[in-house]
């Protein structure tokens, strides 16, 4: 075991020092939930390759099978066999937020009655909005006042429907694919959409599974009932998110390369490389890698508010900025897996940072980090943020709970350290 770390039950310390390491990104969850939920609404087998195993995939399979596929698994795919045997009606989305969002609309494509539950973190999420909006569909959709479980009802219709986006874009994913395959056709009318990104992700899927819709400024979306969904052999691509936290460890701490990620992806945290450039980080972007070596970053400012799941590794980056740096985007953090501005803002003053919370921004001063014991308040994130912070630290970090990072890359400790 790296000398890097140390595993104690459900803590891990990790030490300072360089890393020098070629690192394949791991495979996109959120990609991959998204080829499992088109995949399902195929007529023929779907075949996934360069699969992800990690929690959230898990559930999406899970609830594929629930919904009546037959999913047949090992190390270098997964294939998909739709609508094989008579759903369930229990869905137990985990803790994924876009698995709630995404296949609330989905399942009423494969009977007329379900119950939508949770565990961990998603029972704090608000869900008001997929009641109010699949209503709008011929289904009698309820909550709990706004939380889990989410029950639903009644034979889908579609139509014309209005959503809100400002919160989030993970109930407009499921919309976009959920509504191509009924009779009739629809029209989408979103306001303030946020994350834009993710829905070009959708519609990226959605293409490759021969599904068009109009995409018109991303307030409106007009869509053709009756199409049909084409069953394919999908590539997973790699994971823009989960490779941003190993991309700033370079920065801090040595060099780093990383293979498996499309630089043209739709990925909305693909931004990291801007922000890099704006921070004076020495970054090399070729069409199979990016290599990020250790550099003297300075202060800079980035707007997060349609990639929030950048706000954690970029807090790192400008930990080690000279100055203070400023993020955008906080009101996007809120019903994260926690709170993710405020649990920054406690667990890096307990390694000596300073965060100032400032309604919609976040100033985050840079200095020099002591160590100390911290918590990832279960949320996957913030674990392999303060993993990747303790690299240039005095004396260390130690995580409580540092095996959230199932969620997203439970490979993370590894590739990070070995």
């Amino acid at each position: 075991m790296s000398k890097l770390y140390k595993i104690s039950g459900t803590e891990i310390t990790v030490s300072p020092g360089q890393i020098s390491n070629t690192v394949y990104a791991p495979p996109s969850k959120s990609v991959m939930q998204r080829i499992i939920a088109a995949a399902i609404l195929s007529e023929d087998k779907t075949t996934i390759l360069n699969p992800s195993f990690c929690n959230d995939c898990k559930t999406a399979v899970n609830i594929a099978e629930k919904l009546g596929a037959e999913i047949i698994t090992n190390k270098n795919k997964i294939e998909i066999f739709p609508r094989k045997n008579k759903a369930a009606t229990d869905i137990n989305c985990g803790e994924s937020g876009l698995a709630i969002r995404m296949f609330a609309p989905i399942t009423a494509h494969f009977g007329n009655k379900f119950i939508l539950n949770g565990e961990g973190s998603l029972k704090k999420r608000p869900l008001k909005e997929i009641e109010e909006t699949l209503n709008q569909l011929n289904l009698d959709c309820r909550t709990n006042n706004g939380f889990l479980p989410v029950r639903i009802s009644g034979n889908i219709k579609g139509g014309k429907i209005e959503t809100d986006g400002s919160e989030s874009s993970q109930l407009l994913t499921g919309l976009l694919i959920s509504l191509p395959a009924l009779n009739e056709d629809s029209e989408i009318n979103v306001k303030n959409l946020k994350s834009k990104p993710y829905i070009d992700l959708t519609l990226e899927v959605l293409k490759k599974f021969g599904i068009e819709i109009k995409n018109i400024n991303y307030e409106k979306f007009t869509i053709k009932g009756r199409q049909k969904f084409k069953a394919q052999t999908v590539t997973t691509e790699g994971d823009w998110s989960a490779a941003a936290f190993l991309a700033v460890a370079g920065l801090i701490s040595g060099e780093i390369t990383i293979k498996g990620l499309d630089v043209f992806s739709a990925q909305a945290d693909k931004k990291i490389i801007n922000a890099i450039h704006a921070a004076g980080g020495k970054i090399s972007v070729t069409e199979d890698k990016i290599i990020c070596k250790k550099s003297n970053l300075k202060a800079f400012q980035f707007d997060a508010s349609d990639s929030p799941d950048l706000f954690p590794p970029l807090a790192v980056m400008a930990t080690y900025a000279k100055g203070t740096s400023l993020l955008k985007g906080v009101n996007r953090l809120i019903h994260k897996e926690s709170n993710r501005a405020e649990t920054l803002k406690t667990e890096f003053a307990k390694i000596g940072i300073n965060i100032i919370i400032d309604k919609d921004l976040m100033l985050i001063e840079g200095g020099k980090i002591s160590g100390g014991i911290t918590d990832s308040h279960n949320d996957h994130r913030i674990a392999m943020a303060l993993a990747v912070a303790a690299l240039g630290s005095k004396n260390g970090i130690t995580i409580k709970n540092a095996f959230s990072i199932n969620k997203s890359y439970p490979g993370f400790y590894e590739d990070l350290l070995k």
